[in-house]
This record gives structure tokens, C-alpha cells and sequence, in this order.
């Protein structure tokens, strides 16, 4: 892509998700929607591979298919209240149709399946564009409209979300499959909590797209694709690759490392709430998705090539990207003795 066509793309993302989180009227938060679906399919697209136009496509066709049901969803509701207003959703018709909508957007189960295709053919920074800023505004939408939803319904999707973001993720040898499954999974943990405490939804979603933007900008300064590329990469970047296992624990929920603080606190809402089957349940699940997490962890610390490099080890980096990286990693690493001073600011 041309710096011109990268400058365009990049700031009608920004345009897109500010209109669709700062509306109030369907029709805004649908263009929003779309400005955003086309600028990140330029994106998706530029390395003009065949795996690159394909995913686009998947991607164009899924996310057109969620945008007319969100717009046929809020015209429904407008037809029998003569509302446009997003929070006052209440036809059910059109709330079973805006839930199917923003699950399509987010990919959870059971409308997940184009998401591991789309970042398997994405590069490395598009992929990581499409598991955090695309996300935004959908779960604005789900966070606006939550008390309209069927509590059960959501509960019941994110189960199957966590279960299968575990379940499915245990075969991949692909980093962005992984890491795409491992966004499927977070994305239930924030589903289930999300009628309950909106704000805490947000915190996970926030502490997520931290943990998640420094692997994939970990995982693009050492050009890792696969987990055999991730084994040998240790010898050119030693000290980045012990912070990406820190990381990658973290984003599994091992305390005492940032991540697991939003799953702390879920477990203790939904406790609250009287819900102790599904906490069990999401917390069994999640044990899953912690074997493929250690199992990635390994594979960047603790496993020696078959064939170690014999040239030299290059102990440093020139990536100009690396001072954000360690800022990052820091933030995904050290944040939870400050998890008090973080729930009082929200």
C-alpha cells in the first residue's frame, strides 16, 4: 500500500469507530459500522496473495451480512416503537436479530467460523487491527444495548465461545489462528459478564487489547507465522521472547500477572449473581485455552531448535517499534497490584 492509501485507511477506521461509539441513532452507528468494514478490507487485501484477496472476500461478505442485520434489526424496532434511539431497543424480534448481528461481528460461537480464516490471511499488523480496534464498536453496541438482550442467550454464547476458543485452539501451528481462537475465547469471558456489570466488560476488553497488541507486535518484530519460526527465534531476540512467554501467561490468566485480574473479578460478579454452574463451567473451559498458552510459551523460551543457528547471537534489535513494545509488555505484565486503583477509576 502507498503511505496516501495507509493515511486514508487508517484515519477512516478512526472516523468509523468514533461515529459508531459516540451515536445515539441506528443510522449512524450503521455507517460507522461500514465506513469501518471497508477501510480495513484495503488492508486485509494488499499483499494481493491469494489467501489475502480470500480472506478479504470471507471478510466483506460476513461483516455485510451483520451490518443488514443490525439495520434491518433497528428498523424493526423503529416500524413498532417509531424509535431510532439505540438505547431504547425493546421490540424482542429485533433484539434476537441485533444479538445474532454484533455475535457475527465479534465471531462468537457459533458465528466464529470466518474469523481464524481472515487472520490467518491477514499480515501480522492487520491482524492485530482486526482482533482489537474492529472489535470497539460492536462491543459498544452490546454494552448500549445489554439490558434489552436475553441475559441467557448471552450467557449461552459465551460458553460456547470459551469452550470452543479452548477446544479448537489445541491443534493450531499458527500463530494467528491461536491468537485468533484465543480472541474468540475472551470475547465469551466478556459476553457473560456484560448484562450484569457493563463496566467490567470494558475493563476486559481494554486489559485484552494491551495483552493482545504486544504479542502481535512481539510476534511481527521477530516474524513469527508458526510455532517452528517461534522455536528459533530465541536467538535473535532472547530477551524479547522471555517477555512474550510473561505476556502470553498473562493473556492465559495466571496470576499474579495482569491478566488475571478481569477474570478474577468475572468469576466473582457472576458468584455474586447466584450463577455458580457457569463459573464452574467458563473456568473449567478456560483451562483449555491455558494448555495452548503454555504450550506457546514453551516453544519460545524452553525449546531448543533441532538445528541451533551457529552464527552469532544477535542480542539486540534495531526495531524502532521496541520502546512501545516494552511499554506494552510492561503494562501486560505488572498491572495487577495496582488492580485497586484501576477498579476505582472505573
Amino acid at each position: 500500500m502507498t503511505p496516501i492509501a495507509k493515511l486514508i485507511s487508517t484515519l477512516s477506521i478512526l472516523l468509523g469507530t468514533t461515529m459508531t461509539i459516540t451515536s445515539s441513532h441506528w443510522a449512524v452507528a450503521w455507517a460507522g459500522l461500514e465506513i469501518n468494514t471497508l477501510s480495513i478490507i484495503p488492508m486485509i487485501s494488499k499483499s494481493h496473495h491469494p489467501r489475502a484477496v480470500e480472506a478479504a472476500t470471507k471478510y466483506f461478505l460476513v461483516q455485510a451480512a451483520a451490518s443488514t442485520l443490525v439495520l434491518f434489526s433497528s428498523m424493526i424496532n423503529a416500524w413498532h416503537t417509531g424509535q431510532w434511539d439505540i438505547t431504547l431497543l425493546t421490540h424482542p424480534p429485533a433484539c434476537l436479530l441485533l444479538t445474532a448481528a454484533i455475535a457475527i461481528k465479534l465471531s462468537l460461537a457459533p458465528f466464529h467460523f470466518w474469523f481464524p480464516e481472515v487472520l490467518q490471511g491477514s499480515s501480522l499488523p492487520t491482524a492485530l487491527l482486526l482482533s482489537t480496534v474492529m472489535k470497539l464498536p460492536p462491543t459498544t453496541l452490546l454494552l448500549i444495548t445489554s439490558h434489552s438482550l436475553s441475559p441467557t442467550l448471552l450467557t449461552t454464547m459465551s460458553i460456547m465461545s470459551i469452550a470452543l476458543g479452548g477446544w479448537m485452539g489445541l491443534n493450531q501451528t499458527q500463530t494467528r489462528k491461536i491468537m485468533a481462537f484465543s480472541s474468540i475465547s475472551h470475547l465469551g469471558w466478556m459476553t457473560s459478564i456484560i448484562t450484569y456489570n457493563p463496566k467490567l466488560t470494558l475493563l476486559t476488553f481494554y486489559i485484552y487489547a494491551l495483552m493482545t497488541t504486544s504479542i502481535f507486535l512481539t510476534m511481527n518484530t521477530a516474524n513469527t507465522l508458526k510455532l517452528s519460526t517461534l522455536m528459533t527465534a530465541w536467538t535473535k531476540t532472547p530477551m524479547l521472547n522471555t517477555t512474550l512467554m510473561l505476556t502470553l501467561l498473562s493473556l492465559a490468566g495466571l496470576p499474579p500477572l495482569t491478566g488475571f485480574l478481569p477474570k478474577w473479578l468475572i468469576i466473582q460478579e457472576l458468584i455474586k449473581q447466584e450463577m455458580t454452574t457457569t463459573t464452574t463451567i467458563i473456568s473449567m473451559m478456560s483451562l483449555l485455552g491455558l494448555f495452548f498458552y503454555l504450550r506457546l510459551a514453551y516453544c519460545s523460551t524452553i525449546t531448543l531448535p533441532p538445528n541451533p543457528a551457529s552464527k552469532m547471537k544477535q542480542w539486540s534489535t534495531k526495531n524502532p517499534t521496541n520502546t512501545l513494545i516494552s511499554t506494552l509488555t510492561s503494562l501486560s505484565i505488572s498491572l495487577l497490584p495496582l488492580s485497586p486503583m484501576i477498579l476505582t477509576t472505573t
